[in-house]
Order: C-alpha cells, then structure tokens, then sequence
C-alpha cells in the first residue's frame, strides 16, 4: 500500500499548519495530528468530543523518533516492547517530566505504538510522531471506511489519506511496559 505523492503533500501540509488528518490505521481510520502542537491536539479533541483526560497514544515510525515523551523502562521492558514492533501493539510507558499535559491527560504514563501500517509509517517516517485516535465521536463506533470519516466529519479535516486498513478485526491490544499486563483487549 503506497501514499500517493499528492495524498502524503496535501496531509504533511496539513500536519505542518496545524491541522487534524484522517487515514487508515491497523483496525480502524485514525484521526491524527502533531502531538507537539497543543492547539492541534485541542482541535482534535472537539473534533471528537473526547475528554483530554483520558490520554492520547502517539505513533511513530520507530521509537527512538518519539521526543523525550517516555521514560526508558528497564531492559527487559524494553526488550518486551521492541519484540512486538513494528507492529499493532500498543504501550503504555511512564511519562517524562516533558510529555505535555495535552498528551498524558491525568496519567503519569504515556502510550505509544511503533506503527507496521505502510501508510501511517509512511507518514510518521515523513513527519515524525503522530497522536493517533480512532475517528469517532465520543461514544459512537469507531470509522472503517472513509465513508463512515466523510460522514462524522464532513468539511472538518483538514486532509483525509485513502488507503486500506491493515486487516485487525479491532484496535490494539494495550499492554503496560513495566508489567505487561493488557489493559485493553
């Protein structure tokens, strides 16, 4: 699966200004934007309806990209994490005293997923790491179809990348790095 040069201009373009994309994740379309923008995130946030508090995950091509977000759990947390990345797993890892507010939301842990999708690594690998939720609104079933993004997000994104989903039945199981305990099936 390959990003058309016209799709991957127009949402680095997006994503550079500010701006909320939608494209395709492993399970489901994700909304996306520059984590390290607060109004960006804001943006997003109101977009779906979601409550800052309950955190975001970020996304990125490889971990070393992720900017001083999370703390270096130990080896053997690390080696847990790394054997299923690339890939459609997600961590939650302690936060660092410089992961913003806007990110964490009232965690002390942040999560993270180096992404295997070709599209979304694409972009990643192009702009650096992306915040990655799923397009819905608050309480209604995530998107799988750009379709269903067009229809509860009609005129409101700034750029919406076509491509396929990476074939999950669901989104990513959630695991925490320091104990490996699922916290989201």
């Amino acid at each position: 699966m390959v990003i058309a040069p016209w799709h991957l201009r127009r949402a680095l373009d997006a994503l550079s200004s500010g701006g909320v994309i939608a494209c395709p994740t492993e399970a489901v379309w994700g909304l996306s934007c520059d984590p390290l923008d607060p109004r960006a995130v804001l943006r997003l946030l109101d977009l779906k309806r979601r409550d800052w508090r309950k955190g975001l995950i970020i996304v990125a091509a490889a971990f070393e990209d992720l900017p001083g977000f999370v703390e270096r759990p130990s080896n053997a947390a690390m080696k847990r994490a790394l054997a299923t990345w690339p890939g459609p797993a997600t961590w939650v890892f302690p936060a660092s005293p410089d992961a913003p507010r806007w990110l964490t939301g009232e965690h002390d842990s942040i999560a993270v997923r180096v992404t295997a999708h070709p599209l979304l690594r694409t972009l990643c690998a192009r702009f650096g790491p992306l915040v990655s939720t799923s397009a819905n609104r608050s309480g209604r079933p995530p998107a799988r179809s750009i379709t269903e993004v067009r229809l509860q997000f009609n005129g409101v994104l700034d750029a919406i990348v076509p491509g396929a989903l990476g074939g999950l039945a669901k989104p990513t199981t959630i695991r925490d790095v320091q104990t490996g305990h699922i916290l989201r099936r």
